[in-house]
């Protein structure tokens, strides 16, 4: 049985580009913002703000994809929006504007994210459901990788040049688009909660398993106490300061070791994914998950205590 079907690979591959060109600018975006005026106040803002955006929107936007039973118009424009956003940081500096932006950017992934994991579940079993994902997931945080060592290389050659990285990001996300149309699918069956308002998603829950119900709330508990990787980011340049790293003669400043990192945990992320899937598929989710959540303790946990020393 094939468990990479040509759908999962090229959802797999659109997942790559769009995550090469978000994360060009990822670790560059704390930075960035900073730069131009704002605190870390006003950053934390931004990112709640933007982030309740997509989160709210994927139930919305999965609830339309069931009612169309099309899942491909929402991945199409999901991606469209998260790419078009990309230049527009560098367009204006001003903070409404780039609340404004970065909205839209988390609001295509909003559009987008159900439908396309509607997709994917398509192509699985419940045998190989964790390995699809995790194949997925895989590809998408290589891209995640590869993003931060092209803006790594970038900015080694031209120093502070950031905006110029928000026009070269679109192009990795016009790809990405390109790929989704080599995608069909067939009309499903619409769905059975009817139409209704904005929230209307909501109304799931009222027939929903006591199991994705326990789910939802555990998932939920975690959204809250889970920080964003900006922070991180911003704490690791902090500790880093003006310290430089010498190697063969080539001199690293901290906007250089900051990404560094980051490109260091995307590659374990990507390499660990489609192991845990396998694992997933053999010894069942919730261990895996559980296991999840504990490594995430420890490691939030030891981070923690090293703060005060630094």
């Amino acid at each position: 049985m094939r468990i990479i079907t040509r759908t999962v690979l090229i959802l797999s591959i659109v997942s790559l580009l769009a995550d090469i060109a978000s994360e060009m600018l990822y670790p560059v975006i704390p930075v960035y913002l900073k730069e131009i005026g704002f605190t870390v106040f006003g950053i934390g803002v931004l990112e709640g703000v933007v982030n309740f955006t997509a989160g709210i929107s994927k139930g919305y936007f999965g609830k339309r994809s069931d009612e169309k039973g099309l899942r491909l118009p929402f991945v199409k424009l999901g991606y469209l929006l998260s790419t078009v956003s990309k230049p527009l940081m560098a367009i204006f500096t001003y903070p409404f504007w780039i609340f404004l932006v970065r909205t839209l950017d988390r609001l295509g992934k909003g559009v987008r994210t159900a439908a396309r994991d509607a997709l994917l579940s398509q192509e699985a079993t419940k045998e190989t459901k964790a390995r699809v994902f995790g194949f997925h997931r895989g590809m998408d945080t290589v891209g995640a990788a590869i993003g931060p060592v092209l803006a790594l290389v970038f900015l080694f050659f031209y120093p502070g040049e950031y905006k110029t990285l928000f026009y070269l990001a679109f192009i990795p996300g016009l790809l990405s688009i390109a790929f989704i149309f080599l995608l069909k699918e067939k009309k499903q069956p619409v769905s059975t909660l009817g139409k209704g308002n904005f929230f209307s998603f909501l109304k799931y829950w009222n027939v929903a398993t006591p199991e994705f119900k326990r789910v939802v709330a555990g998932l939920l508990v975690f959204a809250l106490f889970n920080s964003s990787d900006i922070f991180l980011l911003l704490i690791t340049k902090e500790t880093i300061g003006s310290n430089t790293i010498a190697l063969g003669g080539v001199t690293f400043h901290a906007d250089s070791i900051m990404i560094a990192a980051y490109i260091f945990y995307n590659l374990i992320y990507a390499l660990a994914s489609y192991p845990m899937g396998m694992l997933a598929d053999q010894l069942g989710h919730k261990k895996i998950i559980l296991l999840g959540f504990a490594l995430f303790a420890i490691v939030y946990g030891g981070f923690a205590l090293t703060l005060p020393f630094q």
